[in-house]
């Protein structure tokens, strides 16, 4: 299992910089949008935990 799982790293790192070299504004795009839903996600928890001690 742990080889079937370490080839399957290997192979999902190789696709990455594929696709980094391939279309770099279009990776760029991707790792911005995810940046931004990870940064609202923690704010949402922030702002629920906040009013949540508010009360």
């Amino acid at each position: 299992m742990t080889r079937v799982r370490k080839i399957l790293g290997w192979v999902l790192l190789i696709f990455l910089v594929y696709a980094i070299i391939k279309s770099p504004a279009q990776a760029a795009d991707i790792v911005r949008t995810a940046f931004d839903i990870i940064a609202q996600g923690v704010q949402a928890i922030g702002s629920f935990f906040d009013a949540l001690l508010r009360r």
